[in-house]
């Protein structure tokens, strides 16, 4: 499965009834929400990666790229947005790139 595929997911889930979805659940709770979700499993996968259980880790890593996807949504940004975000990076170093960002 690609991002892609799983953003068409999000998709899917976010146009059914919030009764027969989590993902329609959270969206109906709005962007906030789905921002607090997202953070919460960003910390259960930072704790995975400092235990070192691998297993762990990975489930909780699909959990956070799930939920980037739901909060994105709930702000109307596709991934292909963050895409072109991350290309664009791609013209110049990681170190040059930190530097010209605006504090």
């Amino acid at each position: 499965m690609t991002l892609d595929d799983l953003e068409a997911v999000v998709a899917a889930r976010a146009g059914a009834a919030p009764s027969e979805s989590w993902t329609a659940q959270l969206l109906a709770k709005g962007p906030e929400k789905c921002a607090e979700k997202f953070g919460e499993e960003a910390i259960e996968a930072v704790i995975e990666a400092v235990k070192g259980d691998r297993d762990a880790l990975a489930s909780e890593a699909a959990d956070v790229l799930f939920h980037l996807l739901v909060m994105l949504r709930s702000r109307d940004v596709p991934l292909s947005a963050v895409m072109e975000v991350l290309s664009a990076r791609q013209a110049q170093s990681g170190l040059s790139e930190k530097a010209s960002r605006k504090d």
